[in-house]
């Protein structure tokens, strides 16, 4: 039952938004950064906070702001959003205004999400996943209400981002998986300049009629009396199971898209009236007038409202700045291991091939740590996995920590973002690496910044695990090399092992790392199929063995007495340019000096340059297409670092630049490095 006191504190929040917009207005030379505001959406952000708890969970977008003050958060700390400044709680003066992220347990959490719109949707629906979880094996990491009220999710939108296929994907994993999450939808017929009827079939609500399981309501939401009734059944239903719930709220907009892009420039004064007819405020009053409360309390609530608003917007004004000097803190979150340790080579164990160190290695993790689960397309009971790499795991751990997912790589990804956030410990897989780029916006806008614009609030811990490379006619699609669109991110770890131990090792300290890691497993060193990789077959490690990430491995040395005299090479490499590597140095005994760099993201840069510059003559070999890549990147850097050393130019080798690798195998290694194209250029290199 909604009481008097309740409402009152509605009408002071809405008066305190309605002074933010009103005051940044007037001040545009100062809020100089693009921001949102909340006018015309209020009555539905507030329903909605009010009825949360601190075990609860929401997901803001950019124009919540009514959401932040109705969950407790002052003016004052988002304006130090709105102006970028040095305190800013929630990331520090890196992010605009209503971005927020949380982890105190006084209030909801609330994850960092980026500004593009509907990408918090899979995000969002990754934490109801996580909740779920952890309900499952009654993790003591799940947080209730005091009452023992089982947490919900609330995931806001505006109408426009529902057209996003990554919406679609969270709603069909939501429904499939009936999740405990509330999509709010604030639906005020514009995306920017752009109207509903111009860009979409149907409204949200119809949209959602296709999703089986989703349980539906449209409301008005400018009326906060109907919104608080409408949005308390919802979550009373959420908490008691039934979900998920899709919430339409047809509410008007008052103010600008953002401060950068206004009404003006393409709103006529007809829509602008009929947008403001439906202004929470004077609704909101009216209704208290109707209730018998006095109209000079009203005003009085008024008049504190601005005085507060004009206080804390000169204390914002007036605080301190970002210092620079911070500027790159809290790119990753420290990571536990930075030593080798463990046994490589235990004296009773038995060679491995690389595809069974991996599973073994995720079998010891989810033995050793009942919050880890493995999903992805194909992994689950009745294949595990394409290349066998997840084989009898879910017989072993059981179809809720080891399942299949449809095929959606934007939600495998982005979904672990909102898992690691409740504590869950995510490893998932991409079947091929041709398949990441749909989900490279999760990648991307999601999970790399989050640990960087949080603060270190929200690093994402998660391994992605990432098939990759040709290995003799698997076609176009199945045999691209990604490293460097990868290597492009920043924010994110990169493995790439070439053998089975540096496989399990590298795979557990993946797994610890509290940051998102995507670990690299060449498909033709699997199983040592293809001629010449024998090697990739190790003794299998220890099960506590763990290699650090950012150590390369010197696998060749070249004949001291040779390096003493100026004829040696070095080649750098990683992957299946190891073993073309090591059959081409086979032909000049003693001249040439390999280094696997395991990782390459961190990269062993000390061991590169210290080797370069014992040897003065450097190959950087790679699969992948030449020009443009990683590995001329890297010879650039060599160069740089290492230029009064050299005796030559650094050489780079890789495949010839075609758009894909052909299905026809003569046509696939005319393309490839091959150990005979690597040898001539060793050749040229020893004798220049």
């Amino acid at each position: 039952m909604i009481t008097i006191d309740i409402l009152l504190k509605a009408w002071r929040l809405m008066c305190t938004a309605a002074e933010m917009a009103t005051t940044y207005e007037n001040n545009r030379p100062l809020c100089k950064y693009v921001h949102s505001t909340s006018r015309g959406h209020e009555a539905i952000q507030l329903a909605t906070a009010f009825h949360l708890q601190p075990c609860d969970w929401i997901s803001p977008y950019y124009r919540d702001e009514s959401i932040l003050l109705g969950l407790g958060f002052e003016p004052y700390q988002l304006m130090l959003q709105l102006l970028a400044k040095g305190d800013d709680p929630f990331t520090g003066g890196r992010e605009y205004y209503a971005h927020p992220n949380y982890t105190g347990d006084d209030r909801p959490r609330m994850l960092h999400q980026s500004s593009a719109t509907g990408m918090q949707a899979i995000p969002a629906t990754g934490l109801a996943q996580g909740l779920r979880y952890l309900e499952t094996i009654h993790s003591p990491l799940l947080r209730k209400g005091p009452r023992g009220e089982s947490p919900i999710v609330v995931c806001s939108l505006g109408d426009a981002s529902v057209t996003e296929g990554e919406v679609s994907e969270a709603f069909q994993f939501a429904v499939l998986k009936q999740l405990p999450i509330l999509y709010l939808v604030q639906d005020n017929d514009w995306g920017i300049s752009v109207r509903s009827n111009e860009s979409r079939a149907m409204d949200a609500y119809d949209y959602a009629a296709g999703f089986t399981g989703m349980e539906r309501l449209r409301i008005d939401g400018s009326d906060f009396l109907g919104a608080h009734e409408a949005i308390g059944e919802v979550i009373r239903s959420l908490r008691d199971g039934h979900g998920p719930w899709l919430v339409q709220a047809k509410v008007p907009l008052l103010g600008h898209h953002t401060s950068g892009v206004r009404r003006e420039f393409y709103r006529d004064q007809a829509d602008m009236a009929a947008h403001t007819s439906r202004d929470p405020l004077p609704k909101l009053r009216s209704q208290l007038l109707a209730l018998g409360v006095e109209e000079a309390c009203l005003n009085e609530i008024e008049r504190e409202a601005r005085a507060s608003v004009a206080r804390q917007f000169q204390q914002a004004v007036g605080a301190k700045e970002p210092d620079p000097s911070t500027v790159a803190d809290h790119v990753f979150a420290p990571t536990p291991v930075t030593q080798e340790t463990g046994e490589r080579t235990p004296e009773d164990g038995e060679k491995v091939i690389m595809v069974d160190a991996a599973l073994f290695a995720i079998r010891e993790i989810m033995e050793a740590h009942p919050e880890a689960l493995l999903y992805g397309q194909d992994v689950g009971r009745r294949l595990g996995g394409v290349f066998r790499e997840a084989a009898t795991l879910a017989e072993q751990f059981g179809d809720h920590r080891v399942f299949n997912t449809a095929i959606q790589e934007a939600y495998i990804i982005g979904s672990t973002v909102g898992m690691s956030a409740v504590g869950a410990l995510p490893i998932v897989e991409i079947q091929f690496a041709d398949y990441i780029y749909p989900g490279f916006n999760q990648l991307v806008t999601e999970m790399a910044k989050s640990c960087y614009l949080s603060q270190g609030k929200f690093p994402v811990r998660t391994l992605i695990r990432i098939p990759i490379g040709a290995y003799g006619g698997g076609g176009p699609y199945h045999s691209g090399s990604i490293e460097t669109t990868l290597l492009s991110i920043k924010g994110i770890k990169i493995a790439y092992p070439s053998n089975a131990a540096d496989m399990k090792g590298l795979m557990k300290s993946a797994f610890l790392d509290p940051n998102p890691v995507v670990m690299l497993e060449h498909k033709g060193l699997y199983w040592s199929k293809v001629p010449g990789t024998e090697e990739a077959k190790t003794i299998e490690p220890s099960a506590d063995y763990v290699l650090p990430f950012g150590k390369g491995l010197c696998i060749l040395a070249a004949d001291a007495q040779h390096t003493a005299a100026g004829d040696t090479c070095c080649i750098i490499t990683y992957g299946m340019g190891v073993y073309w590597a090591k059959a081409a140095a086979a032909r000049f005994p003693g001249q040439v000096e390999i280094v696997d760099l395991r990782t390459l993201y961190p990269l062993d840069e000390e061991l590169v340059f210290e080797t370069v510059g014992r040897h003065g003559k450097c190959l950087v070999l790679t699969e992948e297409q030449q020009n443009n890549s990683f590995a001329e990147a890297l010879a650039w850097r060599i160069t740089r670092n290492c230029f009064t050393l050299l005796d030559a130019p650094v050489e780079v080798a890789g495949a010839l630049d075609l758009p894909a690798v052909p299905m026809n195998t003569g046509l696939e290694n005319a393309m490839l490095p091959t150990p005979d194209k690597v040898a001539r250029l060793l050749d040229l290199l020893l004798h220049s």
